[in-house]
This record gives C-alpha cells, sequence and structure tokens, in this order.
C-alpha cells in the first residue's frame, strides 16, 4: 500500500481516482468501483487475479506537507499579535492550505457515486468521526476551557467544520459530473454564501458553500493537470509568485481582517459592505488555485521518508487540535519570548513536529475505532457485495484442487 510510485513529473502522471484510495486529510479510503476486489485479489472480467494498485507517492507527500502548515498556521494565531511578518505570512498561508486539500477532495470523489458500499463509508469515515470528534471537542473545551458554552452537535467548533463540509460536497459529487458548466454554478453558490449572514450557523454551511468551488475544481481536474504543474518552468515561476505573495501579505496585513481567509462569514458579519463578498470570494479563490499549483510545483512525487505519514493526516488533522488548545488554555503561549523570532520559530517547529507524530502508525492504531470505525451491526448486508463474497469463495475452492495438482 506504501510502495513507492513514479514521481508525476518524471515517467508517469499521478495516479487517477481508480489507481487510489482517497488521499485526502479527513476523507475515509473509499474504494472505486472494483478496487476492493482486485485488493482482496478477485479475479476480473478475464478471470485473472488483478495486483493490488499502489498509492501515489505524490498525494501522500501532498497531504503531509499541508497538514504541517494547518499545524503551524494554528501554532501562529495565538503569537502572531502585532507581528507584521507572522501576520502576512499566517494570511498566505491560510489562502491556500485549506483549498488544496479540498481540491485534493474532490480529485478523489470523481468515482463517488450512491452506491451502497460507498455510502456506507462516508457515513462510517466522516459523519460518525464528526459526531465523535465534535462531542469531544465540546467536552474539552468545557471542562479544560472552563467555557459554559453549550453542548451542540450542530455547530461545529474548530476542526470539526471540515466534516460537516466534507460530507455535504461528497453527496453532491454525482449532481456536479452532471450538469455541463459546474464551475460557474460553484461559484455563484460560494457569491451567495459569501452575502448570507445566516449561513455562518449550522454546520457551518457558510464555509461549505465558500469553499465549494475548490472541491469542484478538484472534481473538474485530470492527472495530466498535476503533471503539468510540476514542469520545470512551473517551479521556477514559483519561487518569484510566493515571493510576491508574502509581499502582498506583509502590505495588506494591517488592513485586512483574518476573517476573510477563513471562509466562513458573509461580508456583512465582517463590517464590510455586501458587495464586497463575492468580490472577495473570486479574489480568493483565484489566489488559492495560483497559490495551491506552486505548492503542488514544490512537492516531491517520490517516495520520501514522510511519504507513508500523508496516509495518516485524518489523524493529525484532528488530534492536534487538542494539543494546540491545551496549550492555548494554560496559557502557555502567553510568554513574552514567545512573541519574537525565535519563540516564533519555536512555536513552528514544535507543530510541525506534533503534527507528524500524530499522523504515524501506533497513533493510528489507537484511534482507528473513532475514524475507521466498521459499524457493521448497524447496515444491511448489501446483496452486491454478499453475491461477490459468494462468488470469491466459489473461484478459491475451484483453485484448490488445481493448486493440489499442480504440486
Amino acid at each position: 500500500m506504501f510502495d513507492a510510485s513514479p514521481s508525476p513529473g518524471q515517467t508517469r502522471a499521478p495516479a487517477s481516482p481508480a489507481a487510489q484510495p482517497d488521499a485526502v486529510v479527513p476523507t475515509p479510503r473509499v474504494p472505486p468501483s472494483g478496487a476492493s476486489e482486485r485488493r482482496s485479489g478477485a479475479p476480473g472480467e478475464a478471470g485473472a487475479a488483478q495486483p493490488a494498485k499502489r498509492r501515489d507517492s505524490f498525494f501522500d507527500n501532498a497531504k503531509y506537507l499541508a497538514i504541517v502548515l494547518v499545524a503551524m498556521g494554528h501554532s501562529w494565531a495565538p503569537v502572531k499579535g502585532d507581528s507584521r511578518v507572522l501576520e502576512g505570512l499566517y494570511d498566505v498561508v491560510y489562502t491556500f492550505h485549506m483549498p488544496a486539500f479540498v481540491i485534493i477532495s474532490g480529485y478523489f470523489s470523481r468515482s463517488f457515486d450512491m452506491r451502497p458500499d460507498r455510502l456506507k463509508r462516508l457515513v462510517t469515515g466522516v459523519a460518525v468521526p464528526y459526531v465523535v470528534f465534535q462531542t469531544a471537542y465540546l467536552l474539552f473545551r468545557r471542562y479544560v476551557g472552563h467555557s459554559g458554552d453549550p453542548l451542540d452537535l450542530a455547530s461545529p467548533w474548530y476542526l470539526t467544520w471540515f466534516l460537516c463540509a466534507l460530507f455535504v460536497w461528497r453527496l453532491t459529487s454525482p449532481l456536479w459530473k452532471l450538469v455541463r458548466h459546474p464551475m460557474p454554478i460553484a461559484l455563484g453558490i460560494a457569491m451567495i454564501g459569501s452575502i448570507s449572514p445566516a449561513a455562518s450557523g449550522a454546520f457551518s454551511l457558510g464555509r461549505v458553500m465558500q469553499l465549494m468551488p475548490c472541491f469542484v475544481l478538484g472534481l473538474c481536474l485530470k492527472p495530466e493537470h498535476f503533471e503539468a504543474v510540476r514542469r520545470p518552468w512551473v517551479r521556477i515561476v514559483s519561487v518569484p509568485v510566493f515571493a510576491a505573495a508574502l509581499a502582498v501579505g506583509w502590505w495588506a496585513a494591517p488592513k485586512m481582517q483574518d476573517n476573510w481567509f477563513y471562509r466562513e462569514s458573509a461580508a456583512q458579519n465582517l463590517g464590510a459592505p455586501w458587495w464586497t463578498g463575492p468580490l472577495m470570494t473570486l479574489a480568493l479563490f483565484g489566489c488559492a488555485v495560483l497559490l495551491t499549483a506552486c505548492f503542488f510545483a514544490w512537492v516531491p512525487g517520490r517516495r520520501t521518508w514522510f511519504t507513508a505519514l500523508g496516509c495518516g493526516t485524518l489523524y493529525g488533522y484532528l488530534l492536534h487540535g487538542f494539543v494546540i488548545k491545551y496549550a492555548t488554555f494554560n496559557g502557555w503561549f502567553d510568554h513574552g519570548w514567545l512573541h519574537g523570532p525565535l519563540g516564533e520559530i519555536l512555536v513552528s517547529t514544535l507543530a510541525a513536529a506534533t503534527v507528524t507524530v500524530l499522523c504515524t502508525t501506533p497513533f493510528q492504531r489507537v484511534f482507528r475505532f473513532a475514524m475507521e470505525p466498521k459499524m457493521e451491526w448497524a447496515f444491511k448486508q448489501d446483496a452486491t457485495e454478499l453475491a461477490r463474497a459468494r462468488q470469491k469463495q466459489q473461484q478459491q475452492r475451484q483453485q484448490r484442487p488445481l493448486e493440489k495438482s499442480t504440486v
């Protein structure tokens, strides 16, 4: 499963959704049609067993590097204070790090349909973890943060909004594949979200709507698009692009609210005229796509020491929030020396190290019950799956005599 695969920029394009499980932080690993049979060794149409498909290292590397940026961004929030440099860097990172995840989520949702086994995985891999972690975060906030806020499962807190959004986005995937012009429609929905104050309430509908274009863009992408952004000239061009983005971020830091980059609030809620919402939606989407392309250009396509960690980014994403909030509740970020350059570097390093550890196999084993529950007891057995299982058993029984006679 973790075997190295060629770089998209060297010998082949990145794996299509049919060649790799879902490769994004909070998505469940939903095998595409026929993938489960290939992995288990069941014969295909021609009657011959198909080898297991190998993961593409490019996407696992991208997931890991993006989750490190997420953790670092969360650690910067309490210490950036009046640091104009860190504020500008914070805004630049928040422009593209979550859109990058959403784009990859959309790309690996291309094969999603309403097949029962996929709906089951959507429930067990997204909906159930949302309920578990939303409850855990709210209890954590109440008893560790001494908050009197109500325990409201319909109002995502901190990191759990992504699971709500992913559930809605993935359910709508078949519809987006039917319409003629999905991107203009998705952008229209995002602009409506940016001028709808009520959308910021239940289930983070504001973020669902405002980040929808990134998900739809991922649905529209093909392997050759990832091949294109990893060409040498794109890597070279990405350097001045990022430099310009950092310069703009430094210039705009005192003039812009961070809430624009969270993409959760309507313009009116930010004290701006309503018409700025659609304009900011288009501007942020364009910047997000540009910076995400530059980010992908520098993601290594070969297997590295952190490639395997890309398979555990769901764990790192949901667990590192407890560490950040525990440190915040206990005043660890209040020390004055942490608000200087050396302190900011230390905080960034510790955040990267923490999320790296939380992506490792031991943490996956401990928390798999909450993030990847099987829950066979809750679902009816699908007739198609039963037929496949019977066919597999029949073929195995037929192969045993042949193997004995060969020996």
